[in-house]
């Protein structure tokens, strides 16, 4: 069934290989707006968002997760918003379950749905390691429960209160947004994780799995994780995430294995940069 009280957000870079079974899984006629990151291959792209009646948003530049999440959202008119990773899948009623919760919990700020990776596997999202004192322990929750923090590849929430906070932080290239967008989201109400709305997420799988990309990846992944730790109040941010990145580069993973090696390098290399200008990223 459609839904017009959604708009689907996916930002995408180099994700043509798993876009289409993530569009194919949304219900017909609900909007999707597609935030194109500079990919390489934007014109099957095009052919592929005019298949499925999507709005096509293309950058010349990667301007970052965020960024450009907050870029389609501005186009949105719906009352609710889900970001959706490009190699998420939809399951059958996952938007009417989402839709169901925040009419059930009306005070909360935003949604997780169940995610799980192609083996039926959980994927349960327990904390953040900006606010590693309130991971929650205990078993996975078995019905709709709160949590201290969303799982970036489906978030679903309120545009008003999306636009209310400012969006995602534009400082964040990509990595740990989703932890600062949760910890300003819940200033608002609490987070909700909603058991029976089901994303099948192939984590990992949304850009080459090439050393370069990892490399790429890891790099801003150590300068988010120092500008978040230090944008709630951690006293050494920089020096954490230094100390982080030695470690995992004199593990013997970094001598062996050619794409862990570059994204271990990549993360220390991030580490780094992170002392010139705090892992900011310049809008």
């Amino acid at each position: 069934m459609p839904n017009h009280s959604v708009t689907i957000v996916t930002v995408n870079y180099n994700s043509l290989a798993v876009l289409p079974a993530m569009l194919k899984s949304i219900p017909a006629e609900t909007p999707v707006i597609i935030v194109d990151n500079a990919s390489s291959d934007t014109a099957g792209l095009k052919e592929l968002a005019d298949k499925h009646d999507a709005t096509l948003q293309l950058n010349e530049d990667n301007i970052g997760f965020g960024q450009a999440c907050n870029q389609g959202a501005a186009h949105a008119e719906t009352e609710f918003l889900l970001f959706l990773n490009p190699d998420a899948e939809l399951q059958a009623g996952a938007l009417d379950a989402l839709i169901a919760a925040a009419k059930a919990y009306p005070k909360a700020s935003g949604f997780n749905p169940r995610i799980m990776d192609q083996k039926g596997r959980q994927s349960f999202r327990r904390g953040s390691k900006i606010r590693p004192k309130e991971r929650l322990r205990g078993p996975i929750p078995t019905k709709d429960a709160e949590v201290s923090v969303l799982a970036g590849s489906a978030i679903f929430c309120r545009r008003a209160l999306f636009k209310e906070i400012g969006g995602f932080d534009p400082a964040i290239f990509m990595y740990h947004e989703d932890d600062d967008l949760s910890l300003r989201l819940r200033e608002h109400g609490p987070l909700m994780y909603c058991h029976n709305a089901k994303v099948v997420h192939l984590s990992g799988h949304g850009s080459p799995r090439l050393p370069q990309v990892a490399a790429f990846k890891a790099y801003y992944s150590a300068r988010s994780r120092a500008y978040a730790l230090g944008k709630y109040g951690h006293p050494r941010p920089k020096l954490a995430t230094l100390v982080a990145a030695v470690f995992r580069a004199i593990g013997p993973d970094t001598l062996f294995i050619k794409r862990r090696r570059a994204k271990n390098i990549g993360y220390l290399k991030g580490a780094l940069s992170a002392f010139k200008d705090g892992g900011k990223n310049a809008p």
